[in-house]
């Protein structure tokens, strides 16, 4: 085969391809809005008194893992201590932190070490320790003192070991969550008791006026790297999972939010504590229990923000997380090969795992060798310039017409800002992502499975975290807690980055 014939079928290739994201695009937008439009249909005010007044209502952990939070570990505890929600208690695990975190938490919420035989229900590093509080204030508060594990997935599944409800929420202890987040996310699990996981909508903190852990002006991060994720993750969250929810085809629940069965979880072997795509790697495990067993399950996004978290703001800490996060999905390829196309596995491995697999797996490395053939083309003279134009045009726009539909969207069911004219921002960000951010998250993808291919040690280096004065109400978040860091056994993470993966 010559290299024109070879150029020629790449291009039929790319043009197919192109078509097929296309297509999918449009499909998973026509499912996101009949989702939420069925959705909808319930009331705040309904199923606030379904869950208060149904004897169903279970009680729900929520589960936060903690390394060297010193700074503002006791604010964040408390911020997870103020749901609004009839039966729960907040875990959190000190994964063996290097600083005064554990300190400090003794110290500001009266702990002391009680006697408890720590069973092993799912792996994880040695327990040492468990705390409640002396003081009623904080009796829904356990603290957990175990080794450092290394991953996020290591700490949950310390935290796992002792949740005494029946539902667990994973999330980040620097989140910040909303009032009546594990409302929304229970919900679903009375409707329905084949709902194994719920995912709540995320967004992002940066921007956001905050004091004392709650959000009291809602603004799009003022920095370029923060404002593309946050339109990342509306499309994400707005067309992606909602339109697969809409055929119970989940392909993820983010780990900076999620609500799952605890029983299931734990029976399905908890989350793989050497997975970096821990976020996948719980679901896919969840339904290939049921599947095995003959289980029905369905799996749930909720429309509603439940949570916020923080973004990297540079490009150093970007470039760390999205590296992860390419090593973490061709890990997670690998681990669950066996599922792919096996009917036995349903909807995940009929459709979710093919779609995963060649548009987002396969993506970057197509985009990839796309751009080094159009140099190629370029050099030897062998592009038609005209057509060239009228394609990039035409992609460009469609990209264009996507992040304006999101806005809109995002706008029509209730809206992620205070003031609308914020919107303007993220409609900039949409127009400029395809050129700048888009090319920057493909590379970071193919140098993360090039780390795994070649068994690079996952290794991020250090960042060391700076202190906080609290100031004027107008302080920001970003401003506050900018490029936090969760360091994990040698590894640097960015607070909040381990679960926040992102999948359309």
């Amino acid at each position: 085969m010559d290299i024109n014939t070879l150029l020629t079928f790449y291009g039929y290739l790319i043009f197919f391809y192109s078509l097929g994201l296309i297509l999918s695009y449009v499909i998973l937008l026509m499912m996101a809005y009949k989702y939420t439009s069925g959705y909808n249909h319930w009331s705040d005010d309904y199923m606030r008194r379904v869950v208060d007044y149904s004897p169903y209502t279970p009680g729900v952990s929520i589960v936060a893992p903690a390394y060297n939070e010193e700074v503002t570990v006791v604010d964040n505890v408390n911020s997870l201590l103020k749901q609004d929600y009839p039966t729960f208690e907040v875990i959190i695990i000190n994964d063996g932190s290097k600083d005064k975190t554990l300190e400090k938490l003794i110290e500001n919420f009266d702990l002391v070490e009680v006697p408890y035989e720590y069973e092993y229900k799912v792996n994880c590093k040695p327990f040492k320790r468990l705390f409640k509080s002396t003081n009623v204030k904080y009796e829904r508060l356990v603290v957990v003192d175990k080794e450092n594990g290394g991953t996020k997935a290591d700490a949950v599944n310390g935290g796992l070991n002792v949740a005494q409800y029946p539902y667990f929420i994973n999330t980040d202890v620097d989140c910040i969550l909303a009032h009546d987040a594990i409302y929304h996310c229970i919900f679903p699990v009375l409707l329905d008791n084949k709902v194994i996981a719920v995912s709540g909508t995320m967004s992002m903190s940066n921007g956001c006026n905050i004091e004392e852990g709650e959000i009291v002006e809602f603004r799009p991060p003022s920095k370029p790297l923060p404002l593309f994720q946050d339109l990342e993750y509306k499309r994400s969250f707005l067309v992606g999972k909602m339109g697969w929810s809409y055929i119970n085809a989940l392909p993820n629940v983010s780990g900076g939010y999620g609500l799952f069965d605890t029983h299931v979880a734990i029976a399905a072997g908890g989350y793989g504590t050497d997975s970096f795509a821990e976020d996948m790697d719980m679901l896919w495990r969840m339904i290939g229990y049921c599947c095995d067993f003959n289980r029905e399950y369905r799996v749930v996004q909720v429309p509603h923000t439940c949570c916020w978290t923080e973004g990297p703001s540079t490009l150093k800490v970007l470039f760390r997380q999205r590296v992860r996060w390419g090593r973490g999905l061709i890990q997670h390829v690998m681990r669950h090969r066996r599922m792919l196309l096996n009917p036995h596995y349903k909807r995940l491995g009929m459709i979710t795992f093919p779609y995963c697999l060649i548009f987002e797996f396969l993506a970057p490395i197509i985009e990839y060798i796309g751009l080094l053939t159009l140099l190629y083309l370029m050099f030897i003279g062998g592009i038609n310039w005209d057509t060239f134009w009228v394609v990039l045009l035409s992609i460009y726009t469609f990209a264009i017409v996507i992040s304006v539909f999101i806005v809109f969207y995002d706008y029509a069911l209730g809206g992620s800002y205070t003031q609308t004219r914020n919107y303007n921002r993220l409609i900039l960000a949409g127009m400029l992502e395809p050129v700048f951010y888009h090319p920057l998250v493909t590379l970071c993808a193919i140098r993360g499975y090039f780390n795994y291919i070649i068994g690079s040690a996952a290794v991020w280096g250090e960042m060391t975290r700076t202190g906080v004065k609290k100031r004027a109400k107008e302080m920001s978040h970003s401003d506050i807690v900018q490029d936090k860091i969760q360091q994990h056994g040698g590894s640097t993470e960015i607070k909040g980055g381990w679960g926040d993966r992102i999948n359309v």
